[in-house]
C-alpha cells in the first residue's frame, strides 16, 4: 500500500488553527507548470496567497490539491495548487506556521534519457550561515 503524505493534513490542521485564532493563513508555493496561478504575480517561481476566508472563494484542501477562486486586481480567477507544490502555510500576524521541503518535480517528468537536474533554482533557498548578516542598503 502506498505512503499517505502527512502534508496536506498539516496544511490544514494550521489553517484551522489559523481562522481559529483571527489570523490571516498565507501559503507560500513553488510554481511549476502543474501549479495554476496568476502568472503575474508570480516570483522567482514562487508566489504567496492568502487563503483566508474573505479572500477566497469555494477553497478545498484535499490530499492532491488546494483549489479556490479568488480575485486579483478585480478578477476573478480559478487557482489550483498541488499539494506537493506548497512550500508553507503560515499566519500573517505572527508567522508562525509549517514549513516543507518542496522536491524537484519527479523523475518520470523529465525527459526519457535526461536525468534531472540538481543544484538548479527548483530548490528553495537555503539560510544564511551562522554570524554575520548579510543585508544589503539597496537606494
Amino acid at each position: 500500500m502506498a505512503e499517505v503524505s502527512t502534508k496536506p493534513y498539516f496544511i490544514r490542521a494550521i489553517y484551522e488553527w489559523c481562522s481559529d485564532c483571527g489570523f490571516t493563513p498565507y501559503l507560500s508555493v513553488k510554481v511549476d507548470d502543474r501549479t495554476r496561478v496568476p502568472a503575474e504575480y508570480v516570483k522567482n517561481g514562487e508566489i504567496v496567497l492568502n487563503v483566508s476566508l474573505n479572500a477566497t472563494r469555494n477553497l478545498t484542501i484535499n490530499n492532491e490539491l488546494v483549489q479556490f477562486s479568488a480575485r486579483f486586481n478585480g478578477v476573478s480567477r480559478e487557482v489550483t495548487i498541488p499539494v506537493d507544490r506548497v512550500q508553507g502555510i503560515f499566519a500573517r500576524e505572527n508567522g508562525q506556521g509549517a514549513f516543507f521541503t518542496v522536491e524537484p518535480p519527479a523523475a518520470t517528468a523529465a525527459p526519457e534519457g535526461v536525468a534531472p537536474a540538481t543544484g538548479t533554482d527548483s530548490e528553495p533557498p537555503r539560510p544564511p550561515a551562522a554570524g554575520k548578516g548579510r543585508l544589503k542598503l539597496v537606494k
